[in-house]
């Protein structure tokens, strides 16, 4: 975590503080304390024993599953840290882990900064830390190397971690928004605007009798389900910040085509619809972190969706809509009124700090 560990893990916690302070970050005996206490214990594996200044990987071994790298990085400012569903841990363990799968890569290794504000508590960074050790199981990556800084009382909001991901993709699987075609089908993988639901319940904004619980959530193993089912697939994407209406845009632009979508046909939850009415919220711009955009050749999307379906993470897939023409490049939604509205790219952000 750049800085001069010992190469020996040691599992006694050394931090007495009940609280981050600025010797934390000074790169000396304290700072090394912290990382061997918080973190080297709780991420501990081949790749970050030697403890060096970088990971280091073996060629031969990247080359054997693949023909190209997949490099990502991404950085997490939640609030609030702790959410129904997940917290800040395990959501920039999955954003980084979907950012490569969703490319057809398969996730491998993942890097860990973290901005920490002085006067942070030391036992709620331990749990935060064993939440990305549990994402980054369930996702089969590995926390290979990271960095640790401290700022000033009011320099920062409690924390904000990055992560940057490597992965590996296989010969012959070509992904990109490039690809959007007419005939494509559109598929999601489950219920939407769920991890937007959660922060705002954790914020305090909403009153729900049954608090709905955020979607984070890695889909490596989804999409790689998918990928052998129906290698076809054209475009993929995760719909994070601006919702499913982002993704579809991007698609339709990147690809010159327009694109029509169901309103009858997405998956949400009666929670959900509810207080985007009552906050006048779209629903097609709150944020996931368990969902994705996939569209395939129509003569594709049955295999496609049933195995989307047989994997747990996509229970609930549907079919939303399809690629029906080459440009203009726009997005088109079929009402339940039975007329039509254009779904434009989110101008600014319905909710700030969602991840």
């Amino acid at each position: 975590m750049n800085a001069p560990l010992n190469s020996t893990v040691t599992r006694r916690r050394k931090v007495s503080a009940r609280t981050v302070t600025l010797a934390h970050g000074g790169g000396g005996k304290a700072m090394r304390d912290l990382i061997d206490d918080v973190f080297v214990g709780a991420f501990d594996n081949p790749a970050l024993a030697p403890l060096e200044d970088q990971a280091r990987f073996d060629l031969a071994a990247l080359q054997a599953r693949g023909d190209r790298l997949a490099f990502t990085t991404d950085s997490y400012v939640v609030d609030p840290l702790v959410f129904p569903g997940g917290d800040i841990g395990r959501l920039a363990v999955c954003g980084t882990v979907n950012d490569l799968a969703v490319g057809g890569a398969r996730p491998l290794y993942l890097s860990c900064g973290l901005i920490i504000e002085e006067g942070f508590p030391v036992e709620e960074l331990r749990t935060i830390a064993a939440s990305m050790r549990a994402a980054a199981e369930e996702a089969g990556v590995v926390i290979a190397t990271g960095d640790t800084k401290v700022v000033d009382k009011g320099a920062a909001d409690k924390l904000f971690i990055n992560t940057s991901g490597v992965g590996v993709i296989p010969a012959g699987v070509e992904i990109a928004a490039t690809r959007a075609t007419p005939g494509d089908i559109v598929l999601v993988n489950g219920l939407l605007g769920d991890h937007g639901a959660a922060i705002l319940d954790a914020r305090g904004d909403l009153a729900l009798e049954a608090p709905i619980e955020s979607d984070c959530r890695p889909l490596n193993g989804l999409v790689e389900a998918v990928l052998e089912t129906c290698p076809e697939v054209h475009c993929l994407r995760d719909a994070t910040r601006g919702g499913v209406a982002t993704v579809f845009n991007e698609f339709a632009q990147s690809a010159g085509v327009s694109i029509e979508i169901d309103e009858n046909s997405l998956p949400l939850r009666e929670e959900v619809k509810g207080f985007c009415e009552i906050l006048g919220l779209d629903p097609l711009y709150l944020a996931n972190e368990g969902k994705l955009v996939m569209l395939v050749p129509e003569a594709h999307a049955g295999a496609a969706l049933a195995a989307m379906r047989a994997h747990p993470a996509g229970t609930e897939a549907t079919a939303i809509g399809r690629v029906v023409s080459e440009g203009p490049a726009r997005v088109v939604m079929n009402t339940l009124m039975g007329g039509q509205r254009i779904v434009d790219m989110l101008v600014g952000e319905q909710l700030p700090r969602i991840c």
